[in-house]
Formats: structure tokens, C-alpha cells, sequence
């Protein structure tokens, strides 16, 4: 279509293939090319997805109007940078940034060019948080598991996401959903968390007060036998528990001196391919995309990862000062 945008993939491993194969599939994109450091993995997912692949970003760059960035966080700045200094829309896979600082300099530096900077929260496009945004009025304690098992290594032996903590690499989504529910400013932050098999935390726990009383007690982690994504939401009048995987869930309320409990109506949709199509829509300049969801901008990027930072940055102390305490 002649409006369709030129759009290429940084990063075609295991999250990356799927931008690859949305773009294909969605309406207003024209899936251009790929590139992945792995040769053979990008020719692989060209071929799967009728594209070309490039063997260097400058090259795929190009050829395309906005990319998406599925490479490994401490690469996040240095690719982002580079293509914003180009003139492309991003849409850089969650966390924007290792650093907060970089991270601010590229939403200034996106803001400055009036270019699309998107962060790839894609919890924010599952039906599960419609849901929340349409019931929630005035919660008073969100309480947040996400767990899943300790990455396999990837060619080459480096294991997907450990680069980072699993605050920055998983409670981020949850710390995201959170601030967009509460719509307060943080006041408070205690965390707790181990390292088990990498060198940052790999399971942690955060407790988060609010302005006007609101608490969310948040729990990640990537050493679990079992994986679960769920939020349970309280309110004066109902009770809400969710389940992002499944994608159901449900909503006790009072009624008199009764209980009612409701199965939560939501129409199964792929979150992924939303948030793709609400970057696609604001590069063409639309209000909103499918499900009239907009795009995580920057900025609300930004405050995730400040307050992933906070609670990082506790976590940290506690356990230097349990290391010095045990050298004593």
C-alpha cells in the first residue's frame, strides 16, 4: 500500500522473529529487511517472511522509515542512538535503557527530532490491562507474581536477558502496568533479591507506596519451576485476579451481604501484534490502533525504568551490606 511504512528488525532471536512476523502480517507495514549478529539467523527469518537480510544495521537502516530494536539492553543506547540520529521511529524492546541516563538522552533526543520513540511494554496491549484501565477507580493494594525458568544459553552461550537483573528483565512489565493503574507519584520503595545462577538478582520482591495510600507488593522471578503472569487488584468494591497468559480471570464484588464473583469477559488477542500495529499508527500520525491503544512513549519508558532503578538500587545495598556483615 502507498502508505504503508518501511520497517526492518534489529535482533531476530527469540522476541525479534515475532516483530518479524507481525510486520508481515500487519496492513500498514512493509517488512523491508532484518538483521541479526547470527548470519544464518537472519537469512533464515527473511526467507521464512518473503524480506531481505542485511549484514550490517547501517545498511538495513537505509531502506526503512522506523525499526524495531530486539538486541540485548546494554546494546539498547548504542543502536538506539545511531538510528534516531538517522531520522527512524523506534520501537526499542523493553527496557529502554541499562542506564538512566542514556535513557533520558534518547527520549530527548527522539522528542527533539519529532521522531516516534516506542517502548516495547507489551503487557500494556493485553486485553487483561483493557480490562483493568476500563474497572479500576481507586485501588488501594495491587499485588503482581511474574516467574518463569532461567533462560536456556543461545548460540555462543550467552543466556537471553541476563544482562540485567530480573527487575530489568521481567518486574519491569508489572512496575509499567502499576504506575499506569495508580496514576500517583511514588513515595516509597523497599526491595528484596538474590542472585541464584547469574550475577544480578534472579528473583527479587518489591514493596511500593503511593501517593494517597495505594501499595503494590511486585514479585519476579527466572528460577521458578512454573511460570505465571498475574496481577490481583483491591479495590473499596471488588477484588480483581487476572491472568496475562491465560488471558481471563475473575472480579468479586459485593452485593448486599453476598459475594458475587463474575467471570472477566475479555476476547483473546494478540498483545504483541497490538502494540506493533499502535507504533505503525503513530508513525502514520493516527489517534490510536487496534483496540485504540496508543503507543508506551518514551517518557512512560522512562518512569518505568526510574523506578526499576529504585528498586535495583535497594536491592543492591541490602546485599552489600549482608556481604560486608558476613566478612566481618
Amino acid at each position: 500500500m502507498s502508505d504503508s511504512i518501511a520497517v526492518g528488525v534489529i535482533g531476530v532471536g527469540a522476541l525479534g522473529q515475532h516483530h518479524a512476523r507481525l510486520y508481515h502480517e500487519l496492513p500498514h507495514a512493509d517488512l523491508v529487511g532484518v538483521y541479526d549478529v547470527r548470519e544464518e539467523r537472519a537469512q533464515e527469518i527473511a526467507q521464512q517472511y518473503g524480506c531481505a537480510a542485511y549484514s550490517a544495521i547501517d545498511q538495513l537502516a537505509e531502506r526503512c522509515t522506523a525499526v524495531s530494536i530486539a538486541v540485548p539492553t546494554d546494546m539498547h543506547y548504542e543502536v538506539g542512538r545511531s538510528l534516531l540520529g538517522r531520522g527512524l521511529h523506534i520501537l526499542m524492546e523493553k527496557p529502554l535503557c541499562d542506564h538512566l541516563g542514556r535513557a533520558r538522552e534518547l527520549v530527548e533526543f527522539a522528542n527533539a527530532r519529532g521522531l516516534v520513540l516506542h517502548v516495547g511494554h507489551v503487557e500494556h496491549f493485553n486485553p487483561v490491562m483493557d480490562y483493568l484501565e476500563a474497572q479500576i477507580r481507586k485501588p488501594l493494594f495491587i499485588e503482581a507474581h511474574r516467574l518463569a525458568s532461567f533462560p536456556e544459553p543461545l548460540p555462543g552461550g550467552r543466556r537471553r536477558g541476563t544482562e540485567v537483573g530480573v527487575v530489568l528483565d521481567l518486574m519491569i512489565h508489572d512496575l509499567e502496568i502499576i504506575l499506569a493503574l495508580v496514576g500517583r507519584e511514588v513515595i516509597s520503595v523497599s526491595a528484596v533479591g538474590v542472585p541464584v545462577l547469574s550475577s544480578w538478582e534472579d528473583i527479587a520482591n518489591a514493596r511500593i507506596e503511593f501517593e494517597g495510600g495505594c501499595v503494590a507488593n511486585v514479585t519476579a522471578s527466572r528460577v521458578s519451576a512454573e511460570r505465571m503472569r498475574k496481577i490481583r487488584v483491591f479495590q473499596p468494591d471488588a477484588y480483581l485476579s487476572l491472568d496475562y497468559g491465560l488471558q481471563d480471570g475473575r472480579l468479586h464484588r459485593v452485593s448486599g451481604e453476598a459475594i458475587e464473583v463474575e467471570a472477566v469477559p475479555l476476547a483473546r488477542q494478540e498483545p504483541l501484534k497490538r502494540e506493533l500495529a499502535a507504533f505503525i499508527d503513530a508513525i502514520r500520525g493516527g489517534g490510536g490502533a487496534q483496540g485504540g491503544k496508543a503507543p508506551v512513549t518514551g517518557e512512560h519508558g522512562l518512569r518505568a525504568l526510574e523506578l526499576a532503578m529504585r528498586i535495583t538500587d535497594d536491592i543492591r545495598g541490602r546485599l552489600d551490606l549482608y556481604r560486608w556483615g558476613h566478612q566481618k
